[in-house]
């Protein structure tokens, strides 16, 4: 008899990708994913980390569950992720109600430890143990179907864990260390997923510049920009993306692929954090301002039409009003066409926890403000821009007399649905509309004639 999974993802597409991965495993012993919390069998929440208000959503929904499995007593619940990582036994201590702990590494066993709690074997279950190798089961066991998904695109991991240790970051006590996925590996992946009918593949890492570097394919001489364009050449691979990269390691080589990879899609998301060169210092992040400006001329001489975006941590330990400052001057010199920012919290197992002069809450609030503000003025300029051109769209969602669908640029857009025309539009198919309108966060535009 069937049995009914929701999935509640907090965080980054790395989450996203693991969410997919274990609805896909799931699928295989007859759990079906569903859309509404309540009723579900199987409850999963895939947590992040990376900031305290992730982490805080997370245990406030536990609190909300354990009213629901008091009138529920069959109903399973699944803490997977970071948080799973990082606390490990204490999420039972803390939330006794919590079936499964499972660690960012093994949530290919979740099956199997879904299988002993049922078969009475044991009462909980946890495993957070870090792997030394990068080894997943045959693409064929995660790529069964999973009507929860969608399925024009998709993400493939290229690499896990970090070796920058930058001094804010759990990454690598919640994701270990860097390991580079062998080529072959990665190819047949999107060779199985573009014969599924797969559009638009993008390539996942939390560092994806590096990859090759580290262990176990650095025999094999294959940088990130080789692997582009390996993938690139892929049949049936329309659009090709990439997240997430680093500035220290971003080189010519990556940059010129833009200029030369026709499906490649020009958006590059290139995490600034901090405008000012002594909290770059303090943060650990291995570049200047300097450096990270001669990194966009560079990718705009590749690329005019590059959009690039950014993520801001707003209220190190020591900003200053100066420090502060030199950030807006980066967004005002970048013009970014979106950005990601929040304010610093205090993260476990990370240094900066330990940083003196930490920054009021009140000030932190305040500059948050300001570089939000200006952020959206700038992205509202830059999608102006757009208006009275045609551009390439895939569709991405289909609602009565009206369709959402994404730029290669990375820009939502939103148009009428064709009427009492021979054009059928389904989600990931490609065409053209003409931009009449641009909002903050997204355009709107007409079929182009």
């Amino acid at each position: 008899m069937s049995k009914t999974v929701f999935t509640k993802t907090f965080g980054c597409q790395m989450n996203e990708r693991d969410s997919e991965i274990m609805e896909q495993l799931l699928a295989q012993a007859g759990y079906i994913p569903v859309a509404e919390q309540s009723g579900a069998d199987l409850v999963i929440l895939n947590t992040c980390s990376i900031r305290a208000k992730a982490e805080q959503k997370v245990f406030s929904l536990l609190g909300m569950l354990r009213k629901q499995k008091k009138e529920q007593p069959g109903l399973r619940i699944v803490v997977a992720g970071c948080v799973a990582q990082q606390e490990g036994q204490q999420i039972f201590k803390r939330m006794p109600h919590v079936d499964i702990v499972v660690g960012t590494q093994q949530i290919y066993q979740l099956p199997d430890m879904l299988l002993r709690l049922e078969q009475g074997e044991t009462k909980r279950e946890i495993s957070c143990d870090m792997e030394k190798s990068f080894s997943i089961p045959p693409f064929q066991k995660l790529l069964s179907p999973s009507p929860a998904l969608t399925e024009f695109r998709k993400f493939v991991t290229i690499m896990q864990g970090c070796n920058n240790f930058c001094t804010y970051c759990v990454v690598p006590s919640t994701r270990g260390r860097e390991i580079s996925r062998p080529v072959a590996d990665i190819l047949e992946e999107v060779t199985l997923l573009t014969q599924q009918g797969v559009k638009e593949i993008t390539l996942l890492g939390q560092n994806v510049n590096s990859y090759g570097c580290t262990n176990p394919v650095a025999e094999q001489k294959t940088g990130f920009a080789d692997l582009l364009r390996l993938t690139a050449k892929m049949s049936g691979v329309d659009r090709l993306r990439f997240t997430t990269s680093n500035p220290q390691d971003l080189s010519s080589g990556l940059m010129q692929c833009f200029k030369d990879i026709p499906n490649l899609c020009p958006h590059f998301h290139l995490p600034v954090q901090a405008g000012s060169n002594s909290v770059l210092k303090k943060m650990h992040r291995k570049y200047t301002r300097e450096l990270y400006l001669e990194k966009v001329d560079q990718l705009r001489s590749f690329c005019p039409e590059i959009a690039i975006s950014t993520d801001v941590i707003v209220g190190f330990p020591g900003e200053s009003e100066e420090d502060f400052q030199q950030t807006m001057e980066i967004l005002e010199t970048v013009r970014f066409h979106g950005s990601f920012s929040f304010k610093y919290s205090d993260r476990p197992n990370t240094r900066s926890a330990d940083f003196a002069d930490k920054v009021d809450e009140k000030v932190k609030g305040e500059r948050l403000k300001r570089f939000q503000d200006r952020q959206d003025q700038i992205s509202l300029e830059r999608n102006r821009e757009y208006i009275g051109t045609s551009v390439e769209v895939m569709v991405e969602k289909c609602k009565p007399g009206s369709i959402q669908a994404r730029t290669r640029s990375n820009h939502i857009v939103h148009f009428p649905a064709p009427v009492e025309t021979s054009v059928n539009l389904q989600l990931g198919d490609t065409t053209l509309v003409t931009i009449n309108h641009a909002g903050k966060h997204s355009l709107n535009g007409v079929l182009t004639e």
